[in-house]
């Protein structure tokens, strides 16, 4: 899995608008990533009379990585777009190790 960070703006446009930074990857290795349970049934009361499929995807990360909601994570050759903020798990109480670093991800087509 790779997480997707714009980097710093180069400048601005002649409208003044901010132009978006470069693409910057970043490898994360010891991801688990499993598809999330919350995801609508197919044809389901949730996706009555709408067009979009969201494809979503609960991540779990090494302790103490650095993602935040404005990032994208590349899953199986996919972008997909963090959906809420990223939880860390902090401390076990009985170990004292570090747990992991949970976020939703999601594709969104149509």
């Amino acid at each position: 899995m790779e997480r997707l960070r714009r980097g710093p703006s180069p400048g601005r446009d002649p409208r003044g608008q901010p132009i978006p930074g470069p693409l910057l990857e970043k490898p994360f290795p010891g991801c688990v990533v499993a598809p999330r349970a919350e995801t609508p049934t197919v044809g389901g009361e949730q996706q009555q009379a709408r067009d979009t499929v969201i494809v979503g995807y609960t991540v779990y990360a090494p302790a103490g990585s650095d993602f935040l909601t404005t990032d994208q994570v590349r899953i199986r050759g996919e972008v997909c777009e963090i959906t809420g903020f990223p939880g860390d798990w902090g401390c076990s109480p009985f170990t004292g190790l570090a747990g992991p670093v949970q976020l939703a991800a999601d594709r969104v087509t149509g």
